[in-house]
């Protein structure tokens, strides 16, 4: 029998687990708000079932970093069948917001009348590329649709972590600097391939010194869509005491025919890793924006320390 304060003797007390204090408390689990706008990935480039693969890998590590998170995918050349446009997704992303208030106004619940972005559009693109940029902008527009377009993925640290684990996928870096290992193969001068002009190789540049940290390798950058840059570029190592270069394709890919990247690799005449696709780097830098967008980041994420 329970007394006024508390159970019986020899009864078990429940008592709730206290917080950790300190800053190594374990931090409350994040999640999308109630009626937050959509999280909608703008892809470049021809729609194909690999370019759907990889977009769709990316949302899917955003939403099992942020539970509850409405992510969906727009192709800026998509056919609205198999691959649905950025315009129409927006379209269908507002239909529905506005469904869901009026089947809820019917139900006789108090509700507000929704305001405020209907999605946030975060383009598919590791670096500036103006003229993608342009399209994005204008689908968004001509949607009519309330929306938020964010900047791009990089520059970043987590982009240089990729960018380094796929030189050393393809063997041309070693995976961890700590190791006493060789790599036989190990580039000592990173081309890093960027496209998007000038201000896409400035970009690049800025990750390119976080890699060449990470490697202990200089790391210039390049335009895969300025003639005769790439080759430049991979002279400029060559005559600083380079013998061995790498390319690293500074691209998610399906912004570029893949094509692009090998002719870029012979005219260099080096070897090439693959480009960045669907590192889980990418999509959590996808969902920085967002949540950085809407307010509710705690912080940005962060890339892994130079070993």
């Amino acid at each position: 029998m329970s007394s006024p304060t508390g159970p019986a003797s020899g009864l078990p007390v429940r008592m709730p687990r206290p917080r950790q204090p300190g800053r190594h408390r374990r931090p409350e689990p994040l999640a999308a708000p109630e009626g937050a706008p959509a999280l909608v990935l703008a892809v470049p480039g021809t729609p194909a079932a690999p370019t759907r693969s990889l977009a769709e890998e990316v949302v899917s590590i955003a939403r099992s970093e942020l539970p509850g998170l409405d992510a969906r995918i727009g192709y800026l050349d998509g056919d609205d069948a198999e691959f649905p446009t950025l315009q129409s997704v927006l379209a269908h992303a507002a239909e529905e917001r506005t469904a869901r208030y009026e089947q809820a106004k019917a139900s006789g619940l108090d509700v507000k009348e929704p305001d405020g972005p209907v999605a946030v559009v975060v383009p598919l693109l590791a670096g500036p590329d103006s003229a993608l940029l342009r399209v994005i902008r204008q689908a968004v527009m001509d949607s009519r649709v309330a929306a938020d377009l964010t900047d791009v993925l990089g520059p970043h640290p987590l982009l240089a972590e990729a960018l380094h684990v796929r030189l050393s996928e393809a063997g041309l870096a070693r995976a961890d600097r700590a190791r006493l290992f060789t790599v036989a193969t190990a580039a000592d001068g990173i081309i890093l391939a960027s496209v998007g002009g000038d201000e896409a190789v400035q970009a690049a540049g800025i990750t390119g010194m976080l890699l060449a940290a990470r490697l202990a390798v200089p790391v210039m950058a390049a335009a895969l869509d300025q003639e005769g840059a790439i080759a430049s570029v991979a002279e400029q190592l060559r005559s600083s005491g380079s013998q061995q270069l790498a390319l690293a394709p500074y691209l998610i890919g399906p912004e570029i025919d893949p094509g692009l990247i090998e002719e870029a690799a012979r005219e260099a005449g080096c070897s090439a890793a693959e480009a960045l696709g669907p590192y889980p780097a990418i999509g959590k830098l996808a969902l920085a924006k967002y949540t950085t967008a809407l307010g509710i980041a705690p912080q940005q994420p962060q890339g892994a320390p130079v070993r």
